[in-house]
């Protein structure tokens, strides 16, 4: 059965966090079906998406095979509560049922709303030198985990680094990293990508040719995901 994004009513936290005035959770005003097959039949360009080559490359904050039908770009904000709703109650059953299993490669492109989230884009370039340092994944989870603490401070520098010690990278790798530009022309391209494929609110989702913004439950992404799924099997 479709799920219509008007029918999905409720706070901020559980929607999305958007960069203009007011929330938005979409996925193009359309039932999640017809995306799902809209979606699957424009093919595999990643319009907009950032170059590989440049900067921290995606190999380095994906999960998945390379060789998966179906590949999501999941464009985030880690200051955005409702991403770390996504994170924590949705993320898990995707990776399960989807990354696990070969279906799905995911790979996370860096979204900071600033004007929101002054924080934002301090954090995604931290991620970013984590994930030059191998461990992308397991400092993107603390920061969702710790949103709290860090998002309100003024400066959250030391505590990003209390983070990095507690995966084992050595602070002073952690440091020159921050101080170089890659991590921050990184974060920037990556930003200039997802507004390039039509992204306006966090997380928003670029799957094979669509968007779908909105931290949806486990049911929508299944049905959109098994839908592009098929689809793309089914020709080969």
């Amino acid at each position: 059965m479709g799920v219509r994004a008007g029918l999905l009513v409720g706070a901020l936290t559980l929607l999305g966090c958007s960069g203009q005035s007011r929330a938005q959770s979409t996925i193009e005003n359309a039932p999640a079906a017809a995306i799902a097959a809209g979606t699957a039949a424009t093919g595999t360009t990643a319009a907009g998406m950032p170059d590989t080559t440049q900067g921290v490359p995606l190999e380095l904050r994906s999960k998945g095979s390379p060789r998966a039908p179906v590949t999501v770009y999941d464009m985030s904000d880690f200051q955005c509560p409702a991403c770390r709703v996504f994170v924590t109650e949705t993320f898990p059953a995707v990776e399960r049922e989807y990354i696990a299993t070969g279906k799905v490669r995911w790979v996370f492109i860096n979204f900071p709303l600033t004007q929101r989230h002054p924080n934002a884009a301090a954090a995604a370039q931290f991620a970013m030198c984590a994930a030059k340092a191998g461990k992308f994944w397991p400092v993107h989870d603390l920061l969702y985990k710790h949103q709290d603490t860090w998002a309100p401070l003024k400066d959250p520098s030391a505590f990003f680094i209390t983070l990095a010690d507690s995966v084992h990278i050595a602070r002073p790798e952690m440091i020159a990293c921050l101080q170089a530009p890659d991590a921050r022309a990184t974060v920037e391209s990556d930003a200039a990508g997802a507004a390039r494929a039509g992204a306006t609110a966090t997380p928003s989702f670029y799957i094979e040719g669509g968007i779908m913004a909105g931290a949806y439950p486990i049911g929508v992404f299944r049905q959109v995901l098994d839908s592009i799924y098929a689809a793309k099997t089914a020709r080969r």
